[in-house]
């Protein structure tokens, strides 16, 4: 059985570094193959994950669209098939864990016929993985697209703002208004200065609704490797952020 697990949350607030952490401890646990699907335009959990990327699912949506539209389709091969080819082509393989990069959005004109194709190969390759890792975009644009497969929990990335809570509250009523389908939600807050809340922030989360699930610390460890541009694979075994997450995590699971 596959689950999926989504991580959404505005710009800046480490959500990617989030998916990372997740993926980081499904691999070294060794808990089951990991899909690591980069929703994000910025393409950038590669370099958390330490994989190279050369091509992006949006990069081959853009191909097919303009070859369709020219009439340079190769003879006898079907639309579908050379665009499943094309995206099984591009997953990157690593250890534990293979990544698809959605790339980005589209351009002009309509994509529908694309993205329905997309959305078809994307949960047939999901299907072969035990955990399909998400790292979504803000305002959950692929999941209202429904580009992306269904959702069995869904993390919500804050930083340790009212603005940046306010926001996650906002997620949440956009999966309501769209009945997305997400099994639950939980609220992680990142970077808390020693791993703590303020009361006034403590408020807001009830005041909104929000299901919090963890608040991982400022990790001065985290920022050096982002500094220097290496992979969350490096971060010490009794990383602050790292920790709370698995702990985290692992009553999710266990549910």
């Amino acid at each position: 059985m596959t689950t999926t697990i989504a991580v959404a949350g505005k710009g800046g607030t480490g959500k990617t570094t989030v998916a990372g952490l997740l993926v980081r401890r499904l691999t070294t646990r060794d808990e089951g193959p990991v899909l690591a699907i980069d929703a994000d335009p910025s393409s950038n959990l590669n370099d958390v994950l330490g994989l190279p990327l050369e091509r992006t699912v949006g990069d081959i949506r853009e191909d097919t669209a303009d070859k369709a539209r020219s009439n340079q389709l190769e003879a006898g091969i079907a639309k579908q098939d050379l665009f499943d080819y094309e995206i099984n082509a591009s997953i990157v393989e690593g250890v534990g864990v293979d990544l698809l990069a959605m790339g980005r959005p589209e351009g002009a004109g309509c994509y529908c016929a694309a993205n329905n194709m997309l959305r078809t190969i994307v949960d047939r390759i999901a299907g072969s993985y035990r955990w399909v890792i998400i790292d979504n975009e803000a305002g959950l644009e692929h999941l209202s697209r429904r580009t992306t497969r269904d959702v069995d929990v869904l993390l919500i990335v804050s930083d340790p703002t009212i603005r940046g809570l306010t926001t996650a509250g906002r997620v949440v009523q956009v999966i309501s208004e769209l009945k997305t389908k997400v099994g639950a939600h939980y609220l992680i807050v990142n970077r808390a200065h020693e791993g703590a809340l303020t009361p006034e922030l403590e408020q807001a989360i009830a005041d909104l609704g929000l299901n919090l699930l963890a608040v991982l610390p400022d990790d001065p460890a985290i920022a050096q490797l982002d500094a220097v541009g290496t992979a969350l694979v490096e971060l010490p075994g009794d990383s602050p952020a790292g920790s709370a997450l698995d702990k985290a995590i692992g009553t999710v699971l266990a549910q």
